[in-house]
């Protein structure tokens, strides 16, 4: 990919100077998958430090269930869980917990998101929210974890109705949700002490991130997420309930979505949302790049150009199957933000 003349500038915060609904998105996805990462497109991406080893780590020694066990699902109803032998978790966020509380062993299917390496040649039984009942009951589940957007509802109830236990718990959106879900998932699998130990060193470590933030000096960076599939001609906005929101405050930016009042999750993006929006950077799954042709393409999306971001070409990505997880690797994103936002290791 061509280079611009110039490298871009490092943040210096003192310099600083649309209706789709979750159900588009979902179909986006499902039409064109969310596979394994791609490589981080633009000069903004170089700037980043080099990539980690797409691995979880789980907790050692792995915990132990104590089953039989009898937890509320996030979806009204109380679940009894009789066996962790065989766990079927629909989304990559949830797969990503069972492994990370070292159950991994126990895992049989998983959904396109999860693209970490202990997992990466599970079968997939999901894609993009869009669950085959058939498929995953013919792996014989001791228990399926699924979220409140996973679907459609008749292959959840069809699951349910061949008496296996669904969990569902409620997504996430803030870095508060992280504890939250690991408590739910580590009680239906019987691992309680497994949750609270895997929620302390996330905490720890995501407080350690923190830390790397600049103390601010002048205007935050104004940052928006865009979600994008070229393939599908699908590009978004990011909105308050895009989940981005919460990762973006924590890196001492803005979110010039949720400060535009945008509400919804994904709105189309126009060029006049992205005038008023005015970001001084623009974050995008890596993925999502590359399916627009890295940034060469993402300026050329009307409105990007004119931005201060698309003038800069300044760009952050971060790997589709952790980004809005909130999750054990929490950390490793808002590190991996911060190191982009503000230049580090340039």
């Amino acid at each position: 990919m061509p280079s611009p003349a110039a490298s871009p500038r490092p943040f210096r915060p003192s310099r600083l100077g649309l209706a789709l609904t979750t159900t588009l998105v979902a179909l986006a996805l499902a039409a064109t998958g969310c596979g394994s990462p791609a490589a981080p497109a633009g000069p903004a991406a170089r700037s980043a430090p080099a990539a980690a080893p797409d691995r979880v780590e789980p907790l050692m020694p792995p915990p132990a269930p104590a089953l039989p066990v009898t937890v509320a699902s996030a979806d009204g109803t109380q679940v009894t869980v009789a066996s962790a032998d065989r766990i079927v978790p629909l989304t990559g966020s949830l797969n990503e917990i069972v492994y990370t509380l070292g159950l991994g062993g126990q895992v049989v299917a998983r959904d396109i998101t999860a693209t970490f390496e202990q997992a990466a040649k599970l079968p997939v039984v999901t894609r993009g929210h869009d669950v085959s009942a058939e498929s995953v009951l013919s792996l014989r589940p001791t228990l399926v974890l699924a979220e409140t957007t996973s679907g459609p509802a008749e292959a959840v109830q069809q699951i349910r109705d061949a008496g296996i236990p669904v969990l569902v718990v409620a997504p996430a959106k803030t870095l508060e949700d992280v504890a939250k879900r690991t408590d739910a998932v580590a009680a239906a699998l019987g691992v309680k002490e497994a949750g609270t130990r895997l929620n302390e060193r996330t905490a720890a470590r995501i407080a350690t991130a923190r830390t790397e933030v600049p103390a601010a000096s002048g205007k935050k960076p104004r940052v928006a997420f865009l979600y994008l599939r070229g393939t599908a001609s699908v590009y978004l906005l990011g909105g308050s309930d895009s989940g981005a929101a919460s990762l973006l405050e924590a890196a001492g930016a803005v979110d010039t979505g949720k400060e535009s009042g945008l509400g919804k999750d994904f709105t189309p993006i126009t060029s006049e949302a992205l005038a008023a929006a005015a970001p001084d950077a623009i974050l995008v799954m890596s993925k999502g790049l590359e399916s627009v042709g890295g940034v060469d393409g993402l300026v050329k999306i009307p409105g990007v150009a004119e931005t201060p971001a698309g003038m800069d070409r300044r760009v952050i990505t971060i790997d589709d199957g952790v980004l809005l997880n909130y999750g054990p690797r929490t950390d490793q994103v808002l590190t991996s933000l911060v190191a982009q936002l503000y230049g580090k290791g340039a």
